[in-house]
């Protein structure tokens, strides 16, 4: 009696415990017929108790799944592990209405006075799937959210790039020619706008960049006043319209020439110069550029744009460099602008490992100041890119076809390789370019990507694959955010180059193709006995960079003459008390005077190897082969130097 007590009593529990669970507990027999069935069950079903116990599993299990739950029955049975059913398939159960639902089954074996049963817990997941399915949908709708975003900066780039193109190139063109010192100011500034521009659209438009930090600055040299200067240029009309006075305190102990990013310090100057002359309407603007500090190095300076403007509220200071934010709501309507600028400034600066603060009082004015430090130029000489002479090249009749639809850029391109000294013959589109490689031959291609008719990919695929011709080809692409050198060669280009085309770089770069295919050979327009003169240095280039302009190429070898044996020395006693970090930054310093005193190349990659392989046991021969080298070079620069005096 006592154990029939307590069999009652665990039954009891048993079944309580079965009752308490939120989900549908179904106990079923080896055979399939159901035994029992807790409430749940019938909520989730639409069946009483009595319609359900001694029915068939399958009541509840749609027909069309009857073969795939019998081999779950078969599987679960043999195997006492407790397991999850419905992830990887689709599991459903049917409603006493009839409608199907989705439901997620977790199987066991259950020994009792019966026999083996299997407990079948079940769970509507339903609401699981639906938001599932909105997940996907909301998934496939950031997705072609993001590809249509892609894709309008894609077009907005290349309409802004196409029409900039022409602006900047032109203007190039014509710097070239004879101007007064004016003249040549005016338009330097106008393609210093041009160039920030052109930066401002690869940071702007190319939004996933600039959200994922990604912006990469140059270290080249550079001449900070003259920088500043030009910048200026670029204010004079508005600052005259204003009545506004404008002052520049420069501190002319900064060496002339340091080394950083100048377009992006243009980019960060004329955003906060901008901003001081919109929001002051009398007064002044003063710019200040002071030496902070320096060492062997480096040098910290310290910019600042003062106004006599509106000035800024002190509850609205804090956030003035947010996206999008202006001081007041009615700042945009009354004196225009995004609030974006102030944003980039500060991305551009702390991204540069610099500072930037502001100092302002309502209906006084506002100070902008901040803080960069850039590396010291050590001789590096700047040089002038835009100015492009190719005298000492024989370019041997050497043609190219221009694939390009818009007019304007036909143009240009026609004037920069008429300058260069290239015979070219220019059509609409790629269709009509296959037909003239058809009937004529050429050293080289430039390809623009979107054309009618035939864009540059389809001409370059008929072109590789059909006509099977291997003249190289330059991709010219106004859409940089989506074409990139990978692509370029998967279509079977050999190099692309970004418009606003600049004309120093697609020069270089053709040459290098011509090299490479053997289509041209470039020689210096130098004497023979004077090309065989000398056994470690080369003059071509030097030549090219003065114009032979005598005077500029003394003072270059000079530069050269006064850097390389300090920098020589230094190898030699770093090399002697094993200091490692000094002789590769001294080697380093070291490197671009190479190319232009035109020292082979086999040179310059010796020492990018020491600089590379610091701890090889053959530094101390490579070590002193360079030195040998430099000591020949600067021993034969002598005598050239004494060649260009006389």
């Amino acid at each position: 009696m006592e154990k029939l007590l307590q069999q009652k009593n665990t039954d009891f529990i048993f079944q309580s415990f079965l009752e308490s669970v939120p989900d549908a507990i179904l106990l079923i027999n080896r055979i399939g017929k159901i035994k029992y069935v807790n409430s749940q069950t019938e909520v989730l079903f639409g069946y009483a108790n009595f319609e359900l116990i001694g029915k068939s599993i399958e009541l509840l299990m749609p027909a069309r799944f009857k073969k795939s739950h019998q081999k779950l029955r078969i599987n679960y049975m043999l195997n006492p592990k407790i397991r999850k059913m419905g992830n990887g398939m689709e599991l459903f159960a049917k409603h006493k209405n009839q409608t199907e639902f989705p439901v997620e089954i977790s199987l066991s074996n259950l020994e009792t006075d019966e026999g083996l049963l299997i407990c079948a817990s079940i769970r509507d997941v339903s609401a699981q799937k639906s938001i599932e399915k909105e997940l996907k949908e909301a998934i496939i709708k950031s997705e072609n959210a993001v590809k249509s975003k892609q894709q309008f900066l894609s077009n907005m780039s290349h309409e802004i790039r196409t029409p900039m193109n022409a602006i900047i190139g032109f203007t190039k063109v014509i710097l070239n020619t004879e101007l007064t010192k004016k003249q040549k100011e005016y338009l330097t500034a106008i393609k210093t706008s041009g160039d920030t521009l052109i930066v401002l659209i690869n940071d702007i438009l190319d939004l996933a960049k600039v959200d994922a930090g990604k912006l990469i600055f140059e270290k080249t040299p550079f001449k900070l006043s003259v920088s500043i200067k030009t910048m200026l240029h670029l204010f004079e009309t508005k600052i005259l319209e204003k009545n506004l006075k404008l002052n520049v305190n420069y501190d002319y102990s900064i060496p002339e020439v340091i080394m950083g990013d100048a377009i992006r310090l243009h980019q960060i100057i004329i955003n906060l110069v901008s901003n001081a002359i919109k929001f002051t309407s009398e007064g002044s603007i003063t710019i200040g550029v002071q030496k902070l500090s320096k060492n062997e190095d480096t040098i910290t300076i310290e910019f600042s744009v003062a106004d006599t403007g509106i000035g800024i509220e002190k509850n609205n200071i804090e956030s003035i460099f947010e996206n999008l934010q202006q001081a007041h709501s009615q700042t945009s309507r009354i004196y225009g602008g995004t609030g974006l600028g102030l944003a980039i400034v500060k991305q551009l600066v702390e991204a540069q490992g610099g500072s930037i603060s502001v100092q302002s009082e309502e209906n006084k004015g506002s100070v902008f100041s901040f803080i960069l430090q850039f590396d010291k130029a050590h001789g590096a000489i700047v040089l002038d890119i835009d100015a492009v002479e190719l005298v000492d090249y024989n370019i041997n009749g050497t043609k190219v076809l221009v694939v390009e639809d818009v007019e304007l850029n036909q143009l240009l391109m026609k004037t920069l390789l008429d300058d260069f000294g290239f015979d070219c013959d220019i059509v609409a589109n790629g269709k009509i370019a296959i037909e003239s490689l058809e009937n004529n031959h050429y050293d080289i291609i430039l390809m623009d990507i979107q054309m009618p008719v035939m864009n540059g990919f389809q001409a370059t695929d008929y072109i590789r694959n059909v006509l099977k011709l291997n003249t190289p080809i330059i991709a010219l692409t106004a859409d940089v955010t989506t074409v990139d050198l990978e692509k370029c060669k998967t279509f079977g280009m050999n190099d692309f180059i970004a418009k606003p085309i600049d004309d120093r770089k697609l020069f270089n770069k053709i040459i290098s193709l011509l090299k490479k295919s053997k289509s041209i050979i470039t020689t210096p327009k130098i004497e023979e006995s004077q090309k065989n003169a000398y056994q470690f240095i080369d003059m071509t280039y030097l030549n090219m960079i003065t114009k032979s302009n005598s005077k500029l190429k003394i003072e270059m070898i000079n530069l050269y003459l006064k850097q390389t044996p300090l920098l020589i020395s230094t190898i030699s006693e770093s090399y002697i008390q094993k200091d490692f970090e000094t002789l590769k930054s001294t080697i380093h310093k070291l490197l671009p005077s190479f190319s232009i005193v035109g020292i082979d190349d086999k040179y310059l990659e010796l020492a990018k190897k020491i600089e590379s392989n610091i701890t090889s046991p053959q530094l101390k021969n490579w070590v002193l082969k360079l030195e040998n080298t430099c000591n020949q070079a600067i021993i034969e620069l002598k005598t050239e130097l004494k060649n260009l005096k006389k």
